[in-house]
């Protein structure tokens, strides 16, 4: 049985089946360029990926990537997770939907990096781009990880103090903390806007081989996912004004779930 939609609702199966159909346009992409390296002279591979210019097969087998990635992150996002939070803010679902893309992402490197090494140690024949791309894949990885912690509470925080705290006192805390966060995004955004600018618009590359424009792509990255940070602080903030206060305790780390499926495993052995 399907367990019951996040937030989806009815768009649950048309996002699942345009998934479907982007994961199965990559597949019939890459086929044929496997394909077209044995029956053509002007085969494309991964230096031409990232210089799509006068090549409209890369163009559509980059859409049709970042189309299944994106559907993919919006259609797994509509499931709750046995150990999530559950989303009770005005910007709680962008941030799982985010969530959902840096698992994607997480795997895609797992993929990448299995292929550099039978490639490497098993053909003898190492690539150039698997290790600049399974940074740019992290980079991303990484971002959109510290929103989904923001999202999910799960960052730093310091509860010695904080729960001795009559509530009112807690609220001030809140707003103190998320008013801080707004300033360092101001301040980021303010010192580094240009910069990532030029970057972005002549879109910067590492300088290797394979010279992928990794600069030139995640320094306004750094700045976007920032932003979205700050607002699902906020979004936070208003989301748990009027909750009732928390106590925290060394039991609260304790997760009576994974318990259970650890007890499961052994009785099963």
């Amino acid at each position: 049985m399907e367990k019951e939609s996040l937030w989806l609702g009815p768009l649950r199966q048309p996002v699942r089946m345009i998934m479907l159909a982007f994961c199965a346009a990559v597949a019939l992409i890459y086929l044929w360029l496997i394909l077209n390296r044995f029956i053509s002279e002007d085969a494309l591979g991964m230096h031409e990926m990232i210089r799509p210019q006068g090549r409209p097969l890369v163009w559509v087998m980059l859409l049709s990537m970042a189309g299944a990635v994106l559907f993919a992150g919006l259609y797994l996002s509509d499931f709750h997770g046995a150990l999530e939070a559950p989303p009770s803010g005005f910007f709680d679902i962008v941030s799982l939907v985010t969530s959902r893309i840096a698992m994607i992402l997480t795997a895609l490197i797992v993929i990448v990096m299995f292929y550099e090494v039978v490639s490497r140690y098993v053909f003898s024949r190492p690539t150039l781009w698997a290790n600049e791309l399974s940074l740019w894949i992290a980079a991303f990885v990484f971002l959109f990880a510290g929103q989904y912690a923001m999202q999910q509470r799960s960052h730093i925080r310091i509860y010695v103090i904080y729960d001795m705290m009559p509530r009112w006192a807690q609220k001030a805390a809140d707003v103190l903390s998320v008013l801080l966060i707004v300033a360092f995004t101001f301040a980021l955004v303010w010192g580094n806007y240009a910069d990532a600018e030029r970057r972005f618009l002549r879109m910067e590359t590492f300088g290797t081989a394979w010279d992928p424009p990794i600069p030139g792509i995640v320094k306004p990255a750094v700045l976007l996912i920032i932003v979205l940070v700050a607002i699902q602080a906020v979004s936070n903030l208003i989301a748990d004004w009027n909750k009732k206060p928390e106590h925290h305790s060394p039991l609260d780390e304790i997760d009576e779930t994974e318990i259970k499926h650890i007890r499961e495993t052994l009785e099963k052995k």
